[in-house]
């Protein structure tokens, strides 16, 4: 009966009040069921919803939005919390609700930057103000740790986290296939200009090096180098103890020469060097002699001594117009063969 009574001079009061004022007092004489009734509903649908009374005033936050900001929110303006971007001008509560209806976009004054859109409805007690993250839902669930029970039922933002997720997966997998692949790839390019025994050029790749240098302005030298007595450690000792000395052999020759040189393996015992931008015949005749006393030491092959030493025959790019690769690499092999008659172990010129 008292309940009637309040009704009734509720509605006495409402009609003589107009504007936002009535609305204000309309609001307060409705029951408390009804109002806590109206909350439920859009903390369930709404969940990043805010009521605001006709002052501006936080009243109500849907439970979502209470999680981004766990500071006190009831009672403080809305503008103070929410800097309104779109449209522009936005200071006052009149102002918000000139926007009604318009698309909104807010930022959360504090916290890690979480921008929003919005749409605002008038209500008999003010505004309610429904939010999403929009574009921004990526850093929002990452920034504030969100699970699908923080967003509405109906409500597409978990759908399209899972296809995100799913398409995150999908092209992580693929980057991982293609880096496998790029990989395989580089691999097998590298073993198809590699020696397997001694890991150094083979006779493709010198072939490819030779020619872009002689497509270069800077000159080179070429060597071109062959075992002595390596026939006689094969035949006395077996080709693992051959293998064994290739080897050796191998890593001196990178030893003794710079990062940028090329040294390939191009027959059994034979190998070419090249040497970009170093004509000097000092120099070169240098290297060669270290190269020959180096390989003139003995080699320990388990208990074995395996004894060879070896003879080198060099040409200049200078000598040679481009494309004359061919005949840099015969004449080479024409200036070892001399260091071969004038008794192995030796380094001779092609051009003296």
């Amino acid at each position: 009966m008292a309940e009637g009574k309040v009704s009734t001079g509720g509605q006495a009061r409402r009609a003589d009040l107009t504007g936002a004022g009535a609305e204000v007092v309309a609001a307060s004489l409705l029951p408390l069921s009804q109002a806590e009734e109206l909350a439920r509903v859009l903390d369930v649908l709404c969940p990043m919803h805010v009521q605001i009374d006709a002052a501006g005033a936080v009243r109500h936050v849907g439970p979502t939005l209470r999680r981004l900001w766990p500071q006190r929110m009831m009672g403080r303006p809305f503008l103070e919390l929410f800097s309104v971007t779109r449209p522009r001008g936005m200071a006052t509560m009149a102002d918000l609700l000139r926007a009604e209806g318009s698309t909104l976009r807010l930022i959360l004054r504090d916290g890690p930057g979480t921008t929003f859109k919005g749409c605002l409805v008038r209500s008999d007690a003010g505004a309610v103000i429904n939010l999403s993250f929009g574009i921004s839902i990526l850093e929002a669930v990452k920034d504030h740790a969100l699970s699908s029970t923080d967003f509405a039922p109906t409500d597409m933002t978990v759908e399209m986290l899972y296809l995100f997720e799913a398409k995150s997966a999908a092209m992580e997998e693929s980057r991982k296939l293609n880096l496998r692949l790029r990989g395989a790839m580089v691999a097998a390019e590298e073993q198809a200009l590699t020696d397997t025994l001694t890991g150094l050029a083979n006779r493709r790749a010198l072939e490819l090096r030779l020619a872009r240098l002689q497509q270069g302005r800077d000159g080179f030298g070429l060597m071109h180098l062959d075992l002595d007595r390596f026939k006689a450690v094969n035949d006395t000792l077996g080709h693992a103890a051959g293998d064994h000395v290739l080897q050796q052999v191998a890593r001196v020759l990178s030893e003794e020469t710079r990062s940028g040189d090329t040294v390939a393996r191009i027959g059994g015992d034979e190998f070419v060097l090249l040497f970009p931008g170093l004509q000097d015949r000092v120099q070169l005749d240098r290297i060669a002699t270290r190269i020959i006393d180096r390989l003139s030491a003995p080699i320990a092959y388990g208990e074995e001594i395996c004894r060879i030493s070896c003879s080198i025959g060099t040409v200049l790019s200078g000598d040679y117009a481009a494309g004359e690769g061919l005949r840099m690499m015969a004449d080479a092999d024409a200036a070892l063969y001399r260091a071969k008659g004038a008794g192995r172990g030796c380094h001779r010129f092609f051009r003296s």
